[in-house]
């Protein structure tokens, strides 16, 4: 019996150590994958982010080179820094004014796009009212429709009111509204528990209260995207300015950019100077507000 038993131990002993030596070989594989899947990852990562970057190296690298260097130096080193082409590129045009403008033209967008997207996407997502559902699918059909197809109706529209030659074009269509926004934002406010809306209801607070003081600052993330979104495009909208604006005087830095490149002549170290002026907001604005534009994606993705 004794020996029977301690047989039975012994097999049991086996079986464990079987068993362990099994998981620990099946911990190694699964490690040794997840190694390979991240290194591989990162390579690509590393890969692509070289590819998105080389441009924007190879405009700095131009930007600091001679003139004669810009010619016969294809390197992205160049031989001597020349940090002076910045200041000689702003003023070679008068980029001071072209930048005021762009700013108005950004702050009165960003006023507009904030302020009706915002009411819109409430009265959708929190208000009821006839036809609601019928009238968000109708909103939501008008993202189907090309910018270029409503180009030459806004602009003969434009054209009979007398706004061409002013920045009405270029202002009034943010305070209208936009789908895309309205849809992020709806879904943002619909994600938002109504028990907060019903006590300040029961407080007496109004809709544009309950708006104000409980869903925006929930709301923070996706109004802070809409925000950055809305500044890139009108920081960078070359073609708006270029159909509208026939004064000198109005012109933006996309357009400054444009006649800049045209009175530089072959000077293209000054013209990528200019260019990385005007590109540096937009990239640092990014920089700092990627972690909101993180979060609107989650927000967003709550409730449908």
């Amino acid at each position: 019996m004794m020996e029977e038993s301690k047989v039975k131990v012994e097999n049991k002993m086996k079986k464990n150590e079987t068993k362990k030596s099994r998981n620990i070989k099946l911990s190694e594989s699964i490690h040794f994958r997840q190694t390979v899947t991240g290194t591989i990852g990162t390579i690509v990562l590393l890969l692509g982010s070289i590819i998105v970057l080389y441009p924007l190296a190879w405009m700095l690298a131009t930007a600091l080179k001679s003139d004669a260097e810009v010619m016969i130096n294809p390197s992205l080193i160049p031989w001597k820094f020349h940090w002076e082409n910045f200041a000689k590129a702003w003023n070679s045009a008068p980029f001071d004014i072209y930048l005021r403008n762009t700013l108005f033209l950004t702050v009165c967008n960003l006023v507009g796009v904030l302020l009706s997207n915002t009411l819109v996407a409430y009265g959708f997502a929190k208000m009821e009212f006839k036809g609601k559902d019928a009238i968000f699918i109708c909103v939501l059909g008008t993202m189907m429709i090309p910018g270029m197809v409503t180009m030459i109706p806004s602009y003969v529209l434009f054209s009979k009111i007398g706004w061409v030659g002013t920045y009405l074009p270029l202002i009034v269509p943010a305070f209208t509204g936009s789908a895309y926004n309205i849809f992020l934002l709806r879904q943002a406010f619909m994600g938002i528990n109504q028990a907060y809306s019903d006590a300040a209801k029961i407080e007496g607070a109004g809709e544009l209260k309950i708006l104000s003081k409980i869903y925006v600052p929930l709301a923070r993330p996706v109004l802070t995207t809409i925000a950055v979104f809305s500044f890139n495009g009108t920081w960078n909208d070359y073609f708006g300015p270029m159909l509208y604006l026939n004064d000198e005087k109005l012109y933006t830095l996309q357009l400054g950019l444009r006649t800049f490149r045209g009175t530089a002549g072959v000077e293209w170290q000054k013209f990528m100077a200019a260019s990385l002026i005007v590109l540096i907001p937009t990239v640092i604005l990014y920089f700092f507000m990627q972690k909101y534009i993180i979060q609107s994606v989650a927000i967003g993705g709550i409730k449908g």
